[in-house]
């Protein structure tokens, strides 16, 4: 009883600290500056400040940076998707020559520091005449080497005896992915498109780099309109950033429920 209660006051510590940043974040959105810049660590406002929203949106032009992020994420997701999706089944499922060492390329790359390849991916970008397109923003992570490895695994898992079955029955390699195959690693799949988006949708430094026209920004580079010479604007930060941070929430419980209702629905039935 006694370890019981500690390790739940281990937990509830744990996740107290963890809410918090989070808590402070949105209540501090709806404080004056003065009020957000006080050094104490004041977790409720002394008068709410409802205004501060629409004070953000005039401030920078975060309807269009939120249609650039969908708009990236939502084709990031779906080319990386297919991508794995296809490369897994191939490295899983089909025989050829040298399928050893180019799945070992492919892992390797997973080493390689996203910093060193930045200048080569830009000029890249330059010479194709992708600067300040959706193109730059959208082919360079249609597919990356965990999601190939993480679906590769997945296929690996299937039983054997699946392909077989539909080999017997005249089933090529294409109609056992889309019909047979991709149901069961359904929750694989979900979770290389949550990690796409996620990723897609929280990137600053690549689209900082390829765009310069608030037309082509993001999200998170609008978060940077609070901060100039004449300090930040803590308030409409913070403000800007729970905005920001709804649509990940939202489809953090999405993806959760859909991974879960995916992994009860796919057990291998006897």
């Amino acid at each position: 009883m006694i370890k019981r209660l500690f390790l739940y006051a281990l937990l509830a510590t744990g996740a107290a600290a963890t809410t918090f940043p989070f808590l402070w974040m949105v209540t501090t959105a709806f404080k004056t500056l003065p009020e957000a810049l006080t050094p104490t660590l004041k977790l409720l406002p002394a008068q709410w400040q409802w205004h501060n929203f629409i004070e953000t949106f005039q401030a920078a032009p975060f309807g269009r940076y939120f249609f650039n992020s969908f708009l990236v994420g939502f084709v990031v997701t779906g080319a990386a998707v297919v991508s794995s999706l296809m490369a897994g089944y191939a490295f899983a499922r089909l025989e050829f020559r040298g399928r050893a060492l180019l799945f070992g390329l492919v892992l390797a790359t997973m080493m390689v520091p996203f910093e060193a390849t930045l200048i080569p991916n830009f000029a890249m970008i330059r010479r194709l005449g992708w600067y300040n397109t959706y193109p730059a923003l959208i082919v360079p992570w249609c597919a990356n080497a965990f999601s190939i490895f993480l679906m590769r695994q997945a296929f690996m898992g299937l039983p054997s005896d699946y392909f077989d079955a539909a080999k017997v029955d005249g089933c090529g390699h294409l109609r056992f992915l889309l019909r047979v195959a991709t149901p069961l690693v359904k929750p694989a799949l979900v979770t290389v498109g949550l990690f796409a988006f996620l990723a897609s949708y929280n990137s600053l430094i690549w689209p900082l780099v390829v765009t310069s026209e608030d037309t082509m920004r993001v999200v998170q580079v609008g978060l940077a309109v609070f901060s100039g010479a004449e300090g930040v604007r803590l308030h409409l930060l913070m403000c800007a950033s729970t905005i920001v941070i709804l649509p990940t929430v939202a489809l953090y419980f999405t993806a959760q429920k859909s991974f879960l209702e995916s992994s009860l629905g796919s057990g291998i039935k006897g």
